[in-house]
């Protein structure tokens, strides 16, 4: 099992609109994909911080999930574009992490 903490810098101001395009959009795009999506976060402390966990069984299963995904035209044109518009691409952070044994997240 592996997860996937992506942190995000969003624009000032479109914090509200990247929410709900991650929540009425990209999330519900990637889940009908096969990705299990675990959470959604914005921090108290900063108007501008988004981060989302995702998990994938295996590395093969995420290099699948990616391609169904990031290869797909509604992502292109659909999504892609506007998420560009709402955060700071260069900023972008991931995190490949394991759960330790005894993480309520398994």
């Amino acid at each position: 099992m592996l997860f996937e903490l992506r942190q995000y810098t969003i624009n000032e101001g479109r914090r509200e609109e990247f929410v709900n395009l991650m929540e009425e959009k990209v999330i519900p795009f990637q889940i009908a994909q096969g990705m299990t999506i675990l959470g959604s976060f914005v921090s108290e402390e900063d108007e501008t911080t988004y981060v989302w966990i995702r998990r994938f069984h295996s590395e093969a299963e995420r290099e699948r999930l990616y391609e169904a995904v990031y290869d797909s035209d509604y992502w292109k044109t659909e999504i892609a574009p506007s998420v560009g518009e709402m955060m700071n691409r260069e900023s972008i952070s991931v995190k490949r992490l394991e759960a330790t044994p005894r993480s309520a997240i398994q």
